[in-house]
């Protein structure tokens, strides 16, 4: 087990002005489980890779255990990667497969022997160690994959992405034994998806780029319900937050015939947002009411039931734009499509950005 730290840590591809990872600074804790999420190109895939000595780092360094490993190849790391795609031996059974990186560090038989089976056990792949790879499901092969890197016990674990080739179903089950895993071993792990729901469900703490740029680094609780800027706030939950640009009242955010009111102090510090407010509420922090104070009508376009509840999406005329709203409500309150319902945001539920710089205010 170890600690990661990443030192102003920089990787600047050639022929590009803009750095694919800007000055990331970032420190993980001995035996943690850090997610590195954002959207397609943000850099989470290239910080991972910088770690594992696979990209080159640019200007700062990256440290295990103290130690500067910025320079030193990926064997010499003491870290073990899971790919996207597995990236078995087609021609070589489970137990080869697993067996195959201590086979190259001249591992003993009874060792590796001992290893493999007990990494085969904590998987659940005892019965399976004889056959090949195609002759496994992809849920197996991707825990033949995470079975090749336990046994070799290294001090982290990476994994890029390893659950986006499965479907969801099993996508939902193997995270939950990843998170499980990973709290039984107790190694260092950073892990990099693209999916908000994988980041909230997994992690320790979720670590959310942008444009090369770490933008939070928090718990997924607090990352949820404090995000630091609107991309964050956009970002993650699923639906995604509610989030409008309106005009700043002396008490708040005008959403046409309602005033969403803010604090003193969030009013002063919307000032410099040339007259306007970035006002958001999650679709679970808002009720569907009859018409009244406090409320503002929208349209419904959409109504998904989900059995157990359902979120309504609509439209709503805000100073002449056609603005989207989505809201969850419970079964006995579903609305029918083109009915016009009326959103009564939670004042506690609230949350208030720049309008200029999107910093949470």
């Amino acid at each position: 087990m170890a600690t990661v730290t990443y030192d102003k840590a920089s990787r600047i591809y050639p022929g590009s002005e803009r750095p694919a990872v800007n000055e990331l600074n970032l420190e993980i804790g001995d035996g943690e489980f850090l997610v590195l999420v954002g959207p397609s190109g943000c850099g989470k895939s290239t910080s991972l890779r910088m770690l594992a000595g696979l990209e080159d780092v640019d200007k700062g360094r990256i440290l295990i255990e103290g130690k500067d490993v910025t320079n030193l190849p990926p064997k010499s790391r003491d870290i073990a990667m899971v790919f996207q795609n597995y990236a078995l031996y087609p021609h070589m059974s489970v137990y080869e497969n697993m067996a195959f990186a201590l086979k190259l560090r001249k591992t003993s038989k009874a060792e590796i022997d001992r290893r493999v089976k007990e990494a085969a056990a904590l998987l659940q792949l005892d019965e399976y160690l004889s056959r090949k790879p195609k002759a496994l499901s992809g849920g197996q092969r991707q825990r033949v994959a995470m079975g090749r890197a336990i046994v070799r016990e290294p001090q982290v674990f990476l994994m890029d992405e390893p659950l986006s080739n499965l479907d969801a179903k099993l996508r939902v089950q193997t995270r939950s034994q990843i998170a499980t895993l990973q709290a039984k071993l107790g190694v260092t792990t950073v892990y990099v998806t693209h999916d908000q729901v994988e980041a909230m469900t997994m992690g320790h703490r979720v670590a959310v780029m942008l444009d090369g740029v770490l933008q939070q680094v928090d718990t997924p609780r607090a990352l949820y319900d404090t995000p630091g800027n609107v991309f964050v706030a956009g970002f993650m939950g699923s639906p995604a937050m509610n989030i409008k640009t309106v005009a700043l009242t002396e008490s708040g955010g005008s959403f046409g015939s309602l005033n969403i009111p803010l604090t003193r102090e969030q009013v002063a510090a919307a000032q410099g947002g040339d007259g306007k407010v970035t006002i958001g509420f999650r679709p679970e922090s808002a009720e569907l009411v009859s018409q009244g104070e406090g409320a503002f009508p929208i349209v419904v376009d959409l109504v998904e039931d989900l059995g157990s509840d359902a979120n309504v999406y609509g439209h709503a005329d805000l100073a002449g734009s056609q603005e989207r709203f989505t809201v969850r409500t419970d079964r006995k309150h579903m609305p029918q499509m083109g009915d016009t319902v009326y959103i009564k945001p939670q004042i506690g539920g609230i949350h208030a950005f720049n309008a200029g710089s999107g910093i949470r205010i």
